[in-house]
Order: C-alpha cells, then structure tokens, then sequence
C-alpha cells in the first residue's frame, strides 16, 4: 500500500516538474530582453505564450530576436547617410579606383 502511494506521489512530483521546466524554457528569451533592456520586451514575452500552443516551433527565433538588441547600440543597423554624403563616397571609391588602376597600368608597361 505505502508503495501505492510513494508511486503516485512520485508520477504527480515528475509531472509538476515538468511542467514547471516547458513553462521555465517558454520564458528564457523574455529574461534575455529584460536583461538587455530590448524595446519589444513585451512582444517576445508573449511570443514566448504563443510558441506554448506551438509547441516552441517560433521559440528560437524569439531567442535570436532577444540576442539581437545590443544594449547602447540597438540591432546594430545604422540608417544610411544623406544622398550628398553617398554620392560623395561613391566619387572617392571611383577616384581611388581609378588611381589604383593607373598604377597598376603603370607598372605592367
């Protein structure tokens, strides 16, 4: 009888334990964003609910989404310059390619 009992104790302790841990992992990408103070800390909490009823098929995507955000820089994207300062660029990179092939003209000769 005692073993009876040690067993269903043993079958309801494994099952809350589990649960515990699928509901503990859900949650690993929201404690990455709050720990790196990700501005879209509450679509990834609750992408991390979602991906529950998913059974985790977008969970690593919310983990690569919360590793992304560098705190001081954001996604590291940087918005392009103005249009003057592009074409300014691409006139000196045509420059230094021409030089470059002069050079190069120069000494196969």
């Amino acid at each position: 009888m005692f073993l009876d009992y040690f067993a269903l104790f043993l079958l309801l302790f494994v099952f809350v334990i589990v649960v515990y841990m699928v509901l503990w992992l859900h949650d690993i990408p929201y404690e990455i964003a709050k720990k790196r103070g990700h501005p879209h800390l509450d679509a990834i909490h609750i992408g991390g609910w979602v991906s529950l009823f998913t059974l985790h098929a977008i969970w690593p995507f919310l983990w690569i989404w919360a590793y992304m955000y560098r705190p001081g820089e954001g996604y590291g994207v940087r918005a392009a310059g103005s249009e003057g300062e592009l074409l300014d660029t691409v006139r000196a990179l045509d420059a230094r390619v021409a030089a470059l092939e002069g050079k190069q003209a120069g000494e196969g000769a």
